[in-house]
């Protein structure tokens, strides 16, 4: 009998693995900075998020550590292209979480960096999921839902509601805006609906870290 192999990493290593990332981060915030990070597409700086500007400025210096990687956008605003399927299979985009603060992360069961932080995610969501935050994980894989919810169910992710789009266009919605380089990517929008910030590449978010930085987006 073989024993199936779980992809899942303690969170010391995947805290390595940010710090690493962290660093890349750093190296290229001066570019990010100058470019406006995400704004390349024709999603534009919205008066709607106005407010957010302080909030970006308040939780700045909580992206370390673990979410070294997460960085803030020049300019906040709505990404209204974002849409993928919610649970009941219906489409959904980001203004159905309006009063929520989100922690929007695409994945693949063949990104292996992705399965990692599942569990890690996961942690999250149990923790900290409310009437305020959620993380909302979004697979891209194509095909059918088999896979997916397979793996899922392998490694007890069992908190995370299942959102999906298996055309792939919500992570090329985000390449278009400059903010998906690769699997997995991850945003934080506010309340409001207004991307903060964005990381690619995995991170510990069962973290003090990464609590630290969710407490500093709701106000918690």
């Amino acid at each position: 009998m073989t024993t199936k192999k779980l992809f899942r990493l303690p969170s010391l290593k995947l805290i390595a693995v940010a710090a690493v990332a962290g660093v890349i981060a750093g190296a290229a915030a001066v570019y990010i900075k100058e470019a406006g990070y995400g704004n390349a597409g024709g999603e534009t700086a919205s008066a709607e998020c106005t407010a957010t500007k302080d909030l970006v400025q308040k939780i700045t210096p909580l992206a370390k550590g673990a979410v070294a990687a997460m960085v803030a956008v020049n300019a906040p605003r709505k990404l209204t292209s974002v849409a993928f399927n919610g649970p009941d299979g219906k489409p959904v985009t980001l203004e159905s979480f309006a009063g929520k603060t989100v922690l929007l992360n695409l994945w693949a069961t063949w990104c292996v960096p992705c399965r990692e932080e599942m569990p890690a995610l996961n942690a999250l969501e149990k923790e900290m999921g409310s009437d305020k935050f959620q993380v909302v994980a979004v697979n891209i894989d194509t095909g059918d839902d088999e896979k997916p919810k397979a793996f899922l169910s392998e490694t007890g992710v069992d908190s995370l509601q299942f959102y999906r789009d298996n055309t792939i266009g919500v992570f090329n919605s985000l390449k278009k805006e400059g903010l998906a380089f690769g699997l997995p990517v991850t945003l934080l929008i506010d309340d409001n609906g207004c991307l903060v910030s964005a990381m690619n590449g995995p991170a510990a978010w069962d973290s003090g870290d990464a609590k630290a930085l969710i407490q500093g987006a709701t106000g918690s």
